[in-house]
């Protein structure tokens, strides 16, 4: 199991498929399996790196205060320490509140920007959302059942749990089957999704860039569009209309179609 070390702590990854490199930053909580519907088809085309967050997964999980700039300069020193050059770089919200730092602190590592239900800094709503979170976390001992309980219905639209009950269930045993972090660790990740404000940086990216929103996303909702697609020059937006949060799960089909035609434009 590959780990490597880099700004001061253990980063696991693993790797997956023959092409130019992509690095995938998961979103709060997870660890790096969480995009296993995209490295599926990624990997037919990309040499896929899928990386566990500071205070997630398999990774360290230190002490002290975490910020979304941090957790840049960690996947910073991964890509060192494991010899990725420059790589397109892809995350879905904590993962892309990650990747817009990469970008803008370390622009020669980025060779296109993939962020997806992103937002620029937190707002009074986004950090009420994440607020009830952490409550529930802490009261239920378990970052586990509060994903389930909690973040679930943030991500997913009402109209998929009520026409595929069963695929929700799979969603949540696969939340089961991962390692999961303890309720210290996760409000220490938590707390960098409260105090994200990249609006002063994100003007300085470079990278062709692509933002993603689903329709019905609320925590991170198409209020972010502008600020992002006007910071960002050159930038494209694309919707998806049917989802909420997390369009990975919801229209894997139609995600992936979108997300890999952006990429491939910006091969060679």
């Amino acid at each position: 199991m590959p780990t490597v070390q880099g700004n001061g702590i253990d980063i696991y990854y693993e790797v997956q498929g023959e092409g130019e490199p992509l690095v995938l930053i998961p979103y709060l909580a997870a660890d790096q399996a969480c995009y296993a519907f995209q490295v599926a088809d990624y990997a037919k085309h990309f040499q896929c790196f899928t990386v566990d967050l500071r205070g997630a997964g398999l990774s360290g999980k230190p002490d002290g205060l975490y910020t979304t700039e941090l957790l840049a300069d960690d996947i910073a020193a991964f890509m060192q320490a494991a010899g990725v050059e420059r790589a397109h770089v892809f995350g879905l919200s904590l993962g892309a509140a990650t990747g817009m730092w990469l970008a803008a602190k370390y622009p020669a590592r980025v060779k296109s920007l993939s962020l997806h239900s992103a937002w620029d800094r937190t707002d009074p709503f986004l950090a009420a959302v994440v607020g009830t979170w952490r409550v529930m976390a802490t009261g239920l001992g378990s970052v586990t059942d509060m994903a389930i309980q909690g973040i679930f219905p943030w991500c997913l639209t009402p109209e998929l749990y009520a026409a595929r009950p069963e695929y929700i269930d799979s969603l949540a045993d696969f939340v089961r089957s991962r390692p999961m972090p303890p309720v210290d660790a996760f409000l220490r990740q938590s707390q960098a999704v409260l105090d994200h404000d990249a609006s002063g940086v994100i003007g300085t990216i470079g990278a062709p860039t692509q933002v993603t929103f689903g329709r019905h996303d609320l925590c991170t909702s198409t209020r972010f569009a502008d600020p992002l697609h006007t910071a960002i020059a050159g930038s494209e937006v694309v919707v998806f209309e049917d989802c909420a949060h997390a369009p990975i799960y919801e229209n894997v089909e139609e995600f992936n179609q979108r997300t890999l035609a952006f990429l491939q434009r910006h091969t060679g």
